[in-house]
Protein backbone atom coordinates (compact mmCIF):
# COMPACT_ATOMS: atom_id res chain seq x y z
CA UNK A 1 0.00 0.00 0.00
CA UNK A 2 1.43 3.41 -1.12
CA UNK A 3 1.99 6.67 0.94
CA UNK A 4 -1.45 7.87 -0.75
CA UNK A 5 -3.62 5.10 -0.77
CA UNK A 6 -3.17 4.45 3.07
CA UNK A 7 -4.03 8.27 4.06
CA UNK A 8 -7.12 7.59 1.63
CA UNK A 9 -7.95 4.58 3.64
CA UNK A 10 -7.70 6.87 6.38
CA UNK A 11 -10.07 9.22 5.54
CA UNK A 12 -12.61 6.44 4.11
CA UNK A 13 -12.49 4.81 7.46
CA UNK A 14 -13.33 8.69 8.65
CA UNK A 15 -16.14 9.12 6.38
CA UNK A 16 -19.90 9.63 7.77
CA UNK A 17 -21.71 7.19 5.73
CA UNK A 18 -25.20 8.20 4.15
CA UNK A 19 -27.61 6.20 6.01
CA UNK A 20 -25.00 5.27 8.92
CA UNK A 21 -26.15 6.06 12.81
CA UNK A 22 -23.99 9.19 12.69
CA UNK A 23 -25.47 11.31 9.83
CA UNK A 24 -29.49 9.26 11.03
CA UNK A 25 -29.20 10.72 14.49
CA UNK A 26 -27.84 13.82 13.49
CA UNK A 27 -31.02 14.41 11.28
CA UNK A 28 -33.17 13.53 14.07
CA UNK A 29 -31.72 16.02 16.07
CA UNK A 30 -32.04 18.50 13.83
CA UNK A 31 -35.96 17.96 13.00
CA UNK A 32 -36.08 18.02 16.78
CA UNK A 33 -34.44 21.21 16.82
CA UNK A 34 -36.13 23.03 14.18
CA UNK A 35 -39.70 22.09 15.74
CA UNK A 36 -38.43 23.37 18.63
CA UNK A 37 -37.24 26.70 16.70
CA UNK A 38 -40.78 26.90 15.25
CA UNK A 39 -42.83 26.58 17.83
CA UNK A 40 -41.19 28.83 20.48
CA UNK A 41 -39.76 31.34 17.91
CA UNK A 42 -41.54 30.40 14.39
CA UNK A 43 -43.24 34.41 15.22
CA UNK A 44 -39.99 35.46 14.69
CA UNK A 45 -39.37 33.58 11.35
CA UNK A 46 -35.56 32.72 12.03
CA UNK A 47 -33.93 30.36 8.95
CA UNK A 48 -31.70 27.54 10.19
CA UNK A 49 -29.58 25.83 7.93
CA UNK A 50 -26.52 23.82 8.17
CA UNK A 51 -23.15 25.77 8.46
CA UNK A 52 -19.72 24.11 9.37
CA UNK A 53 -18.23 20.96 8.56
CA UNK A 54 -21.11 19.53 6.90
CA UNK A 55 -21.92 22.37 4.64
CA UNK A 56 -17.93 22.28 3.77
CA UNK A 57 -17.67 18.43 3.43
CA UNK A 58 -14.97 18.13 5.93
CA UNK A 59 -16.60 15.88 8.75
CA UNK A 60 -14.17 13.09 10.34
CA UNK A 61 -16.03 10.57 12.32
CA UNK A 62 -13.30 10.99 14.86
CA UNK A 63 -14.77 14.03 15.83
CA UNK A 64 -17.69 16.00 14.56
CA UNK A 65 -20.11 18.55 15.13
CA UNK A 66 -23.16 19.60 13.28
CA UNK A 67 -23.53 23.63 13.18
CA UNK A 68 -27.04 24.45 12.79
CA UNK A 69 -27.13 28.85 11.29
CA UNK A 70 -30.12 30.09 13.29
CA UNK A 71 -30.40 33.75 11.86
CA UNK A 72 -33.18 36.38 11.98
CA UNK A 73 -34.30 38.96 9.48
CA UNK A 74 -32.16 42.26 9.66
CA UNK A 75 -35.36 43.86 10.86
CA UNK A 76 -36.49 41.57 12.85
CA UNK A 77 -36.94 41.84 17.07
CA UNK A 78 -39.25 39.13 17.50
CA UNK A 79 -36.31 37.24 19.53
CA UNK A 80 -34.53 40.48 20.50
CA UNK A 81 -33.33 43.49 20.20
CA UNK A 82 -29.83 43.17 20.88
CA UNK A 83 -27.45 40.06 19.66
CA UNK A 84 -27.21 39.24 22.95
CA UNK A 85 -30.58 39.22 23.24
CA UNK A 86 -31.34 36.75 20.34
CA UNK A 87 -28.72 34.56 22.17
CA UNK A 88 -30.30 34.10 24.44
CA UNK A 89 -33.69 33.33 23.27
CA UNK A 90 -32.11 30.69 21.39
CA UNK A 91 -30.30 29.39 24.51
CA UNK A 92 -33.97 30.21 26.55
CA UNK A 93 -35.87 28.00 23.94
CA UNK A 94 -33.57 25.00 23.93
CA UNK A 95 -33.53 24.50 27.49
CA UNK A 96 -36.58 22.31 28.36
CA UNK A 97 -35.63 19.84 25.54
CA UNK A 98 -31.61 19.90 26.24
CA UNK A 99 -28.67 20.65 28.74
CA UNK A 100 -27.48 23.75 27.02
CA UNK A 101 -23.96 24.65 26.78
CA UNK A 102 -22.98 28.49 26.23
CA UNK A 103 -19.76 29.47 24.30
CA UNK A 104 -18.68 32.09 22.86
CA UNK A 105 -20.70 32.36 19.85
CA UNK A 106 -22.26 29.10 20.02
CA UNK A 107 -24.95 26.88 21.78
CA UNK A 108 -24.03 23.60 22.43
CA UNK A 109 -26.80 20.87 23.16
CA UNK A 110 -26.47 17.83 25.43
CA UNK A 111 -29.14 15.49 26.18
CA UNK A 112 -31.24 15.72 29.28
CA UNK A 113 -33.10 12.78 29.22
CA UNK A 114 -31.17 10.91 32.14
CA UNK A 115 -30.50 7.51 31.16
CA UNK A 116 -28.31 10.10 28.52
CA UNK A 117 -27.57 12.75 30.68
CA UNK A 118 -25.50 15.48 29.04
CA UNK A 119 -24.27 13.22 26.47
CA UNK A 120 -23.33 15.24 23.48
CA UNK A 121 -25.87 15.55 20.92
CA UNK A 122 -22.88 16.92 18.18
CA UNK A 123 -25.44 20.00 17.94
CA UNK A 124 -24.02 23.59 17.54
CA UNK A 125 -26.48 26.33 16.86
CA UNK A 126 -25.17 29.60 16.20
CA UNK A 127 -27.52 32.63 16.83
CA UNK A 128 -27.40 35.95 14.51
CA UNK A 129 -29.35 38.22 12.61
CA UNK A 130 -28.48 39.59 8.80
CA UNK A 131 -26.85 42.06 7.73
CA UNK A 132 -29.25 43.38 5.03
CA UNK A 133 -32.29 42.21 3.36
CA UNK A 134 -29.83 40.30 0.93
CA UNK A 135 -29.66 37.10 3.90
CA UNK A 136 -25.78 37.32 3.06
CA UNK A 137 -23.64 39.00 4.92
CA UNK A 138 -24.64 38.29 8.70
CA UNK A 139 -23.62 39.69 12.55
CA UNK A 140 -23.46 36.97 15.37
CA UNK A 141 -22.73 37.24 19.06
CA UNK A 142 -19.27 36.86 20.48
CA UNK A 143 -18.92 37.07 23.99
CA UNK A 144 -16.34 39.20 25.22
CA UNK A 145 -15.54 40.49 21.93
CA UNK A 146 -15.59 44.12 20.83
CA UNK A 147 -19.14 45.70 20.89
CA UNK A 148 -19.87 41.88 21.20
CA UNK A 149 -20.55 41.14 17.59
CA UNK A 150 -18.66 39.56 14.76
CA UNK A 151 -19.60 40.41 11.00
CA UNK A 152 -19.68 36.91 9.04
CA UNK A 153 -20.57 35.47 5.63
CA UNK A 154 -21.22 31.64 5.84
CA UNK A 155 -21.21 31.66 2.22
CA UNK A 156 -18.10 32.66 1.91
CA UNK A 157 -17.11 30.57 4.39
CA UNK A 158 -18.55 27.63 3.04
CA UNK A 159 -17.05 28.23 -0.66
CA UNK A 160 -14.05 28.97 0.22
CA UNK A 161 -13.52 25.28 2.24
CA UNK A 162 -15.71 23.16 0.13
CA UNK A 163 -14.38 24.65 -3.26
CA UNK A 164 -10.52 24.39 -2.31
CA UNK A 165 -9.74 21.26 -4.38
CA UNK A 166 -8.18 19.93 -0.86
CA UNK A 167 -10.87 18.83 0.98
CA UNK A 168 -9.07 15.45 1.75
CA UNK A 169 -6.12 17.27 3.19
CA UNK A 170 -7.86 19.77 5.00
CA UNK A 171 -9.96 16.49 6.78
CA UNK A 172 -6.19 15.40 7.55
CA UNK A 173 -5.18 18.03 8.71
CA UNK A 174 -8.62 18.19 11.46
CA UNK A 175 -7.56 14.66 12.53
CA UNK A 176 -3.90 14.96 12.97
CA UNK A 177 -4.92 18.36 15.18
CA UNK A 178 -7.38 16.02 16.97
CA UNK A 179 -5.15 12.75 17.27
CA UNK A 180 -1.81 14.93 19.12
CA UNK A 181 -3.91 17.42 20.35
CA UNK A 182 -2.40 20.28 19.31
CA UNK A 183 -6.13 22.61 19.78
CA UNK A 184 -5.84 25.13 16.81
CA UNK A 185 -9.89 25.45 16.13
CA UNK A 186 -10.59 24.19 13.49
CA UNK A 187 -11.39 27.46 11.57
CA UNK A 188 -7.92 28.63 11.45
CA UNK A 189 -7.02 25.17 10.22
CA UNK A 190 -9.14 25.17 7.35
CA UNK A 191 -8.19 28.36 6.27
CA UNK A 192 -4.31 27.92 6.58
CA UNK A 193 -4.56 24.78 5.21
CA UNK A 194 -6.09 26.18 1.99
CA UNK A 195 -3.64 28.74 1.70
CA UNK A 196 -0.44 27.00 2.25
CA UNK A 197 -1.61 24.59 -0.54
CA UNK A 198 -3.14 27.31 -3.07
CA UNK A 199 -0.45 25.92 -5.20
CA UNK A 200 -0.69 22.27 -4.80
CA UNK A 201 -3.79 21.49 -5.17
CA UNK A 202 -3.44 18.79 -7.67
CA UNK A 203 -0.37 17.01 -5.58
CA UNK A 204 -1.13 13.92 -4.33
CA UNK A 205 -2.56 13.71 -0.81
CA UNK A 206 0.54 12.58 0.92
CA UNK A 207 2.49 15.18 -0.75
CA UNK A 208 0.29 18.08 0.49
CA UNK A 209 0.04 17.10 3.67
CA UNK A 210 3.86 16.20 4.23
CA UNK A 211 4.36 20.21 3.02
CA UNK A 212 2.02 21.24 5.36
CA UNK A 213 3.78 19.94 7.77
CA UNK A 214 7.04 20.91 7.08
CA UNK A 215 4.87 24.64 6.99
CA UNK A 216 4.04 24.29 10.33
CA UNK A 217 7.54 22.97 11.51
CA UNK A 218 9.81 25.50 9.65
CA UNK A 219 7.75 29.35 9.77
CA UNK A 220 7.64 31.67 12.36
CA UNK A 221 5.87 34.10 9.84
CA UNK A 222 2.43 31.45 9.15
CA UNK A 223 -1.15 33.96 9.42
CA UNK A 224 -4.39 33.48 8.05
CA UNK A 225 -7.15 35.72 7.05
CA UNK A 226 -10.82 35.40 7.37
CA UNK A 227 -11.77 35.69 3.57
CA UNK A 228 -15.44 37.25 4.90
CA UNK A 229 -14.17 39.51 7.08
CA UNK A 230 -10.44 40.84 7.13
CA UNK A 231 -10.78 42.80 10.06
CA UNK A 232 -11.42 39.63 12.36
CA UNK A 233 -8.35 39.17 13.40
CA UNK A 234 -7.39 35.29 13.77
CA UNK A 235 -3.48 36.00 14.69
CA UNK A 236 -4.33 35.40 18.81
CA UNK A 237 -5.86 31.79 17.87
CA UNK A 238 -3.35 30.90 15.76
CA UNK A 239 -0.64 32.42 18.10
CA UNK A 240 -2.07 30.41 21.31
CA UNK A 241 -1.12 27.42 19.62
CA UNK A 242 2.41 28.08 17.12
CA UNK A 243 4.50 26.53 19.75
CA UNK A 244 2.66 23.15 20.14
CA UNK A 245 2.08 23.56 16.02
CA UNK A 246 5.62 23.50 15.71
CA UNK A 247 6.54 20.83 18.29
CA UNK A 248 3.79 18.38 17.17
CA UNK A 249 4.73 18.69 12.87
CA UNK A 250 7.98 18.37 13.96
CA UNK A 251 7.56 14.88 15.89
CA UNK A 252 4.92 13.63 12.93
CA UNK A 253 7.42 14.53 10.39
CA UNK A 254 10.21 12.47 12.20
CA UNK A 255 7.85 9.46 12.74
CA UNK A 256 7.25 9.45 9.17
CA UNK A 257 10.77 9.35 8.34
CA UNK A 258 11.53 6.71 10.67
CA UNK A 259 8.28 4.61 10.57
CA UNK A 260 5.75 5.47 8.40
CA UNK A 261 2.48 6.97 8.24
CA UNK A 262 1.22 4.23 10.37
CA UNK A 263 3.07 5.69 13.20
CA UNK A 264 1.19 8.57 13.08
CA UNK A 265 -2.84 7.32 12.12
CA UNK A 266 -2.19 3.67 13.22
CA UNK A 267 -2.33 0.76 11.34
CA UNK A 268 -5.29 -0.96 9.29
CA UNK A 269 -6.10 -3.88 10.14
CA UNK A 270 -8.23 -6.40 8.31
CA UNK A 271 -11.55 -5.96 10.02
CA UNK A 272 -10.82 -1.83 9.21
CA UNK A 273 -10.38 -2.68 5.61
CA UNK A 274 -13.40 -4.82 5.25
CA UNK A 275 -15.17 -1.31 7.29
CA UNK A 276 -13.45 1.03 5.25
CA UNK A 277 -14.68 -0.70 1.85
CA UNK A 278 -18.05 -0.50 3.14
CA UNK A 279 -17.91 3.41 3.43
CA UNK A 280 -18.27 6.29 0.64
CA UNK A 281 -16.04 9.44 0.10
CA UNK A 282 -18.64 11.51 0.11
CA UNK A 283 -21.09 11.70 3.15
CA UNK A 284 -23.87 13.42 1.19
CA UNK A 285 -24.66 15.84 -1.74
CA UNK A 286 -23.29 19.04 -1.71
CA UNK A 287 -26.87 19.95 -2.63
CA UNK A 288 -28.64 18.81 0.54
CA UNK A 289 -25.65 19.62 2.43
CA UNK A 290 -26.82 23.22 1.60
CA UNK A 291 -30.12 23.25 1.47
CA UNK A 292 -31.48 25.51 4.27
CA UNK A 293 -34.84 25.35 5.97
CA UNK A 294 -36.66 27.87 6.90
CA UNK A 295 -40.25 28.92 8.23
CA UNK A 296 -42.33 31.02 6.10
CA UNK A 297 -39.28 31.85 3.64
Amino acid sequence: MTDNEYLEAILRAQTLAPGGPELVELQRQREAVEQIISKKLGDANPTVRYGGSKAKNTMNLEAYDLDLLTFFAHDEIGAGETLEDIYNAVADAMSDNYVVERRRSAIRLRDKDLDHYQEDTHIDLVPGRYFDEKCDDAWIYQHQAEKCRLKTNPNVHIEHIRDSGVRPAIRLGKLWNVRTAVGMKTFVLELLIVDLLANRATAKLASQFRYVLEQFRDRDDLAVVDPANGNNDLTPALDAVKGRLQSEAQTTLWRVDNDGWESVFGVIEEADRAETAARVTASVPVSDQYRPWSRGR
